[in-house]
């Protein structure tokens, strides 16, 4: 399979709430991150997500930092109980976008000297 990704992919385990742009209420869901870049976010939730929808979101970082972003949701699978998304950052400020580079160079470098 062809990688199409811009930006490595980093994982992380953390967990984020997202809330729906469209007027409906603010319907907040707990995910599970599992894939991680400064271009976009792959994540498990229980709850149906709609495919080019725009969703709010607030990640909690290794840092215990808060990065506040817009995700496009563009790919959905479900697997058992479960729905798997990838999404696209829209609008994610520069500073944001870099500690998210920041951290898997820290990674990169350490698994090299394992």
């Amino acid at each position: 399979m062809e990688e199409r990704r811009k930006s490595k992919r980093i994982q992380l385990d953390a967990k984020l709430m997202v809330k729906r742009l469209n007027g409906e209420g603010q319907n907040e869901v707990i995910i599970e991150v599992f894939d991680l870049s400064k271009t976009g976010i792959g994540f498990n939730c229980k709850q149906p997500l709609m495919i080019g929808s725009v969703y709010e979101a607030y990640i909690t970082i290794w840092t215990k930092e808060v990065i506040h972003a817009f995700i496009e949701i563009v790919r959905s699978t479900k697997e058992d109980n479960m729905f798997r998304y990838g999404g696209i950052f829209i609008g994610m400020p520069e500073m944001d976008a870099r500690r998210i580079e920041t951290y898997d160079t820290v990674c990169s470098e350490m698994a090299k000297n394992n």
